[in-house]
């Protein structure tokens, strides 16, 4: 906390007193701004949006220089770790992912592969590009999606409203499902050190 200029954020997290309460928004870049759609215009699209280390750098920066925001949580995806371990998605408009290669069976399970970090390189080049745009002037978070949720998208291989399919998986092969959940459970701890390490 010592090397940061605003740390606001950072000792209201650790329950420390604070002269105010600290801001940050959970999608802080986002559609609302003109200036992130041009952003993601450029990219032309989702995926490759949050890909680009130059342009996610710049969205993750956009809500401090526009709302003075106390932390910067970098611009991606929950789903960014999964293409590392073999799913196969895309974002389209007005329908959010869809997955090529949903987890149909138990056996699907065990085609996935080893989480590396070498796929999401372009996420701690993010990180450490974040930090060196703001000068270590407030914290950067990180983040991953929880392992319910990502199975659940895995299985359903979109989203839902009733998440059907995840759930009748869930319910009939709970072994399959327990097993999937403790896989992506150490892929995230995995992804959550990289960031971290990442700064």
């Amino acid at each position: 906390m010592k090397d940061l200029k605003n740390d606001l954020f950072l000792r209201a997290c650790h329950r420390q007193p604070v002269e105010r309460t600290p801001i940050w928004l959970m999608r802080q870049a986002g559609r609302y701004m003109p200036e992130y759609r041009a952003l993601r215009e450029k990219a032309g699209g989702f995926v490759a949006f949050y890909k680009n280390v130059g342009l996610s750098v710049e969205a993750t920066i956009l809500p401090r220089k526009i709302l003075g925001v106390d932390a910067s949580i970098i611009f991606s995806d929950i789903l960014t770790p999964l293409e590392s371990i073999g799913m196969k998605f895309e974002f389209r408009e007005g329908e959010g992912p869809v997955f090529f290669n949903p987890i149909k069976q138990p056996d699907d399970i065990l085609r996935l592969k080893k989480f590396d970090r070498n796929d999401v390189h372009y996420v701690g080049e993010i990180i450490k590009g974040v930090n060196r745009a703001l000068d270590r002037e407030i914290p950067t978070i990180g983040f991953c999606g929880a392992p319910f949720t990502l199975a659940a998208y895995m299985i359903e291989g979109r989203t839902s409203r009733d998440f059907k399919r995840a759930k009748t998986f869930m319910y009939n092969h709970p072994d399959a499902f327990k097993d999937l959940l403790d896989r992506l459970a150490d892929m995230l701890i995995d992804y959550l050190n990289f960031q971290i390490e990442s700064g």
